[in-house]
């Protein structure tokens, strides 16, 4: 059969979709406006600015002559099925994306979306996370998902509430401590 006729793959067609915790049943993707708008740049710079660099340069190695020994041909098709696979996800993650503003709750001492939470464990030790969308939390800058388990016994607590954490290693009593909102106007 043809080269032509046949699908070419890694076997890593999903492999974006798959590492990323799946959206919980409805679909509901929160975000919030910084979120979106830093998810919808990358989509733009990809579709405007790499894509058409990298679609010149394989053009450019398909002249080249024989493409089965030719990186540039390769390694160009390769970085195109990426970037490609990236912006379809992108696509899908904005099209059902819920943008939530965090500073609609700005002065309240109840726990939702875009709250910023200080807490204390049971041991006495404080944690301060910020509870954002599945694609914008970052756990490195003491973000979490509005999914996960620590979100999700937190949202709709108040200051000096006791909830029950429940992880891998046992449930766990946590105390809010803080709940902090940006102001109006102002972006996290």
């Amino acid at each position: 059969m043809s080269k032509a006729f046949t699908r070419e793959t890694d076997g890593d067609e999903d492999d974006e979709e798959a590492s990323l915790p799946p959206l919980p049943g409805g679909g509901k993707n929160y975000m919030t406006p910084a979120g979106y708008a830093r998810l919808r740049a990358e989509l733009l710079q990809l579709m405007d600015d790499e894509r058409p660099k990298v679609v010149e340069a394989v053009h450019w190695a398909a002249k080249n002559g024989d493409r089965s020994e030719n990186g540039d041909y390769i390694y160009g098709k390769k970085r195109l099925r990426e970037i490609d696979r990236r912006i379809r996800f992108l696509t899908k993650r904005l099209e059902i994306a819920e943008v939530a503003d965090p500073a609609v709750h700005h002065g309240s001492d109840q726990v939702f979306f875009g709250a910023t939470v200080t807490y204390a464990e049971e041991s006495g030790v404080e944690r301060t996370v910020t509870i954002l969308g599945i694609d914008e939390a970052d756990s490195t800058q003491q973000q979490v998902s509005w999914i996960s388990p620590i979100a999700r016994a937190m949202l709709k607590a108040r200051e000096g509430d006791v909830v029950k954490l429940v992880t891998p290693l046992g449930a766990q009593d946590i105390e809010i401590l803080k709940v902090d909102y940006p102001p109006p106007g102002r972006t996290r």
